[in-house]
């Protein structure tokens, strides 16, 4: 779609980034204002974990066993209390594309705010399961609007040179929410005594306790109803920061370009930069980020000329289905949020507890802390993705981070298979440690690469035109996927017990073997420069328009170093190293 000559890109970035560093070591070197509306943004992906952490914990309750039996003894039950979020949560990602192009970015977090406060809300003072499921369904229509609209928002305002890093965060905050919620319920289970009967010792998850004849009369002597309620009602508070903040956020430049606020694009853009409005860097980014949604609009109209408002954004999805290259991204982000979900993330997040409690864990204390570490290993080794996914790639995350999940299940599903439940066998306490040590390992592997990784490509591979809902679109993919897990991973821990571990090691490698295969590398890419990394060339009408918008913005009279000459480039060009950033200048200028 976009042709350029051969050394342009490595050009471009060379003066982009002449005297600054890339990749993490930017991140910490860019202005207040940028680092706080990073801060600010990613508190709706805090909101995303901590709704993760704290059912998992719940779940295992006993004050929360008696007060809702129903949940606690039956599989099923469990599983659609778990997974109805995600239904929510698919609603939300389909709807919020269209919201944050018509109110912008930012104000649909402050939308998804709202949302997320009344469903914990609701969830903290529930009387009956019709209050869990009402307020999990509203909270998950904001967690799906979240994780539509933050990834996309920090790939908006962030510099190029450190866009991996930044919109990496988006993970950091998942992570961050869910160890905090681990923590904060391992915490509150002590409030009254972990049994509800204060007479006995607190049995979690086992036969023993039976909340329909093990409930003292009058309800719980011992655990009290706030061990559960406190950590539900405590996500408001975060929930609340957010509804506060977000309105003081920038808007995104490339919504206000859309719009038709060129001067209050430019502004932002310096803001973000901390770079004066006339910078050349800063006239650079503004133009080329003109000349990509004058492109996209010109051709919309060309191709829908009688499309306005709801049937042009129809119209736009359309395209994803019928352009060639619009629908090969379109398809690698649902591959991507189908793949994210069965390496079997969320199926050990969500169970967690009853997992630690199958490898010979004592189902109460023990088994609340070795998930409380798992909270904070998945925390701490998100951190090298934001260190190195713009100095390393994205593929190499991606595979590495597969092979290691896969080695994970491997192993202990050979441990489950060999004990079957019985670790009081010789060596039994020893190889439930080493089970226990890889499920740490494999969330330690998913941290760096899956977590981070999948959401940074779905939210970069577009041009602006199309960005909003082709992302809404992979987005709710990985909620119909996440949907799926949790409902049948109860039902797969109590029947197919180490199989389990198995049918996810089968997708990691599957994984593997398709990012090798078939996924391109997008490191050191401007966000409209992606359309030459997935050969989306359409024709020479589309490279004539483009090179009109280009000569018209004066991106090819803007001196040396900058789109100098445009010509046809083919897909296989692509592929030569003629077009690709040299990794030795990269590490000179880092």
């Amino acid at each position: 779609m976009v042709g350029i000559s051969t050394h342009v890109e490595s050009s471009r970035m060379e003066e982009l980034t002449r005297g600054k560093r890339v990749g993490f070591r930017g991140l910490l070197g860019a202005n207040s204002y940028l680092l706080i509306s990073t801060a600010t943004a990613i508190i709706g992906s805090f909101l995303y974990g901590t709704d993760q952490g704290v059912l998992s914990n719940l779940l295992t309750g006993e004050n929360f066993g008696a007060t809702f039996p129903n949940i606690y003894t039956d599989p099923v039950l469990k599983g659609w209390v778990v997974s109805v979020l995600q239904l929510g949560a698919w609603l939300g990602a389909l709807i919020n594309g269209p919201l944050a192009n018509k109110i912008s970015r930012k104000y649909s977090m402050t939308v998804a705010a709202f949302l997320f406060a009344l469903g914990s809300a609701l969830c903290g003072g529930a009387q009956n399961i019709a209050y869990l499921f009402v307020g999990r369904i509203i909270a998950g229509i904001a967690v799906g609007q979240v994780s539509h609209v933050v990834p996309l928002y920090l790939a908006e305002i962030s510099p190029a040179q450190f866009r991996g890093a930044l919109v990496s965060c988006q993970q950091l905050g998942i992570c961050a929410g869910i160890m905090v919620a681990y923590w904060l319920c391992y915490g509150t289970s002590f409030i009254g005594g972990q049994a509800c009967n204060a007479s006995q010792e607190a049995q979690y998850g086992s036969t023993t306790f039976n909340p329909y004849t093990d409930v003292p009369e009058g309800g719980c002597t011992g655990q009290k109803p706030l061990a559960w309620r406190l950590p539900l009602c405590l996500q408001v508070v975060p929930a609340l920061i957010l509804l506060i903040g977000s309105p003081f956020l920038p808007f995104s430049p490339r919504w206000l370009m859309s719009k038709g606020r060129d001067e209050e694009a430019r502004t932002t853009i310096a803001r973000l930069h901390g770079l004066d409005v006339n910078d050349p860097i800063v006239e650079t980014e503004w133009l080329e980020i003109k000349a990509s949604v004058l492109f996209d609009e010109r051709t919309a109209a060309e191709l829908h000329p009688n499309a306005k408002g709801v049937s042009l954004a129809l119209a736009k999805v359309g395209m994803l289905f019928t352009n060639k290259g619009l629908f090969r991204r379109l398809a690698l982000g649902c591959i991507l949020m189908f793949f994210q979900q069965f390496t079997g993330i969320n199926a050990i997040i969500y169970y967690a507890p009853t997992i630690f409690g199958s490898l010979g864990l004592n189902a109460s204390t023990t088994s609340l802390l070795a998930t409380g570490v798992l909270g904070v290993i998945d925390f701490l080794f998100t951190f090298p993705a934001i260190f190195f996914v713009d100095r390393w790639g994205r593929r190499i995350f991606l595979m590495a981070g597969a092979l290691g999940m896969m080695v994970s299940h491997v192993v202990v599903a050979g441990i489950v298979g060999h004990y079957n439940g019985n670790f009081h066998k010789p060596g039994g306490g020893a190889a439930g440690w080493i089970g226990i040590v890889f499920i740490w390992f494999f969330g330690a592997n998913f941290s760096y690469s899956w977590g981070p990784v999948a959401w940074l490509l779905a939210a970069e591979i577009f041009s602006p035109g199309h960005r909003s809902q082709a992302v809404s679109i992979i987005i709710s993919c990985n909620y119909m996927m996440n949907f799926v897990v949790g409902q049948v991973t109860p039902n797969m821990l109590d029947k197919l017990k180490y199989g389990t571990y198995i049918f996810f090691a089968v997708f990691c490698l599957l994984m593997f073997l398709w990012v090798l295969l078939l996924v391109p590398e997008t490191r050191y890419k401007s966000l409209e420069e992606m359309d030459i990394v997935f050969g989306d060339n359409s024709g020479q009408v589309d490279q004539e328009r483009m090179r009109e918008i280009m000569t018209e913005v004066g991106l090819e009279q803007n001196g040396p170093g900058r789109v100098a000459s445009i010509g046809a480039v083919t897909e296989e060009d692509v592929k030569t190293e003629h077009v690709r950033v040299d990794a030795n200048n990269w590490k000179e200028h880092a």
